[in-house]
C-alpha cells in the first residue's frame, strides 16, 4: 500500500514531501531494488549526493520505478572540492549526466568547506543553474548561521533548505531558530541518530508504547511536528514502511516537550575541515 505524504512549501514556492529517503551507502543493483521498494511504499523525496557515488543508481531506480518523474523530488549535492564557479557548474551538469535526468528538484552545497572559503562562488553557480532550468530549488547542507548570513548578504538569495544533523540527542535549537528567521526549511540527516542508543531510550519507548508505535516512528514524528523534514535511510522493507507511516497520529505538547528536553550528546559528525575537506 502506497502511503500519502503531506507536502512542505519552500521559500521559493517549490513543494517538497514532508519526509524523504536517504541513500548514503546505497549502491549497485541492490540499491536500485531498495529504492524501487521505497518508491512503491510512497517515498517521493530521494536524497543523494555526488560524493555518495550513487546518482546513477538513483536515476536507474527512477526509470524502473514506473513513478512519473514529475511526482518525484530528487536531490543531489555539490562536494566541497568543487566550489570554484566553473567546477561547480560542470559538477552539476555531471551529476545530471550520471543520473540520466534533465533536472534536479533540489541541489545542495554539501558543506561550506570554510578552509577553502569559496562557498559563495559555489552558491552563485547554483543560482545560475536554477535559472537555466537544471535545478528547481537550491539549498545547502551543514551550513552554520554565519555561512547562511553571508550567502544572503552577498547574493540576496536565501537557500530553500539547510540539511543538518538533527535528532533528539542533538537538537540544534539555535541553528533551527536561524532557519526560521530566514524562512529556510530544516532537513534532518541522521534523524534517528546512529546505533541503538536513541532507539532504546526509556522515555522514548514509553511514548512509543502509549501510541502503539515504534520508537523510530515517534522520533520521526517529532521531527515533522518540530517543522523539520527527516530523511531516514534503510534497506529493510519493514523499516522503510515503518519510517514512512508517521502521519496517522500526533504527539501531544507534553510528549514533544519531553523529547525536546532530552540531554544532548553532541554531534555525530566532526566538522574538522582537515578531515572532511572533500565533503
Amino acid at each position: 500500500m502506497t502511503i500519502h505524504i503531506p507536502e512542505v512549501q519552500l521559500n521559493d514556492g517549490v513543494k517538497a514531501p514532508a519526509i524523504g529517503f536517504g541513500t548514503a551507502w546505497i549502491r549497485g543493483a541492490k540499491g536500485v531494488e531498495s529504492l524501487k521498494t521505497a518508491m512503491d511504499l510512497g517515498y517521493r523525496l530521494i536524497d543523494s549526493a555526488f560524493n555518495y557515488e550513487n546518482e546513477g543508481v538513483v536515476g536507474e531506480a527512477v526509470r524502473q520505478s514506473g513513478v512519473p518523474r514529475e511526482e518525484l523530488f530528487i536531490t543531489s549535492k555539490l562536494p566541497g572540492r568543487h566550489h570554484k564557479y566553473d567546477e561547480a557548474v560542470k559538477t552539476i551538469e555531471e551529476s545530471l549526466y550520471r543520473a540520466g535526468l534533465d533536472y534536479y528538484d533540489l541541489y545542495l552545497i554539501h558543506w561550506p568547506n570554510p578552509k577553502v572559503n569559496l562557498y559563495v562562488e559555489a552558491w552563485q553557480a547554483l543560482i545560475d543553474a536554477r535559472q537555466k532550468g537544471l535545478i528547481r530549488s537550491i539549498g545547502v547542507s551543514n551550513f552554520l548561521p554565519e555561512h547562511l548570513d553571508r550567502l544572503v548578504q552577498e547574493t540576496g538569495v536565501v537557500p530553500s533548505m539547510n540539511q543538518i544533523e538533527l535528532h533528539p540527542f542533538y537538537q540544534q535549537a539555535e541553528q533551527r531558530a536561524c532557519h526560521l528567521t530566514h524562512g529556510i526549511v530544516t532537513e534532518s540527516w541522521s534523524p534517528l541518530g546512529r546505533g541503538t542508543e536513541l532507539l532504546e531510550h526509556e522515555q522514548l519507548r514509553a511514548i512509543a508504547e502509549a501510541h502503539g508505535k515504534s520508537v523510530s516512528q515517534i522520533v520521526l514524528r517529532w521531527h515533522v511536528q518540530l517543522g523539520a523534514l527527516p530523511i531516514p535511510r534503510s534497506q529493510s522493507v519493514e523499516h522503510q514502511r515503518e519510517n514512512i507511516d508517521i502521519f496517522s497520529f500526533e504527539l501531544s505538547k507534553e510528549e514533544m516537550k519531553a523529547i525536546s528536553e532530552l540531554p544532548s550528546t553532541g554531534p555525530l559528525w566532526n566538522q574538522d575541515p582537515a578531515e572532511y575537506e572533500e565533503f
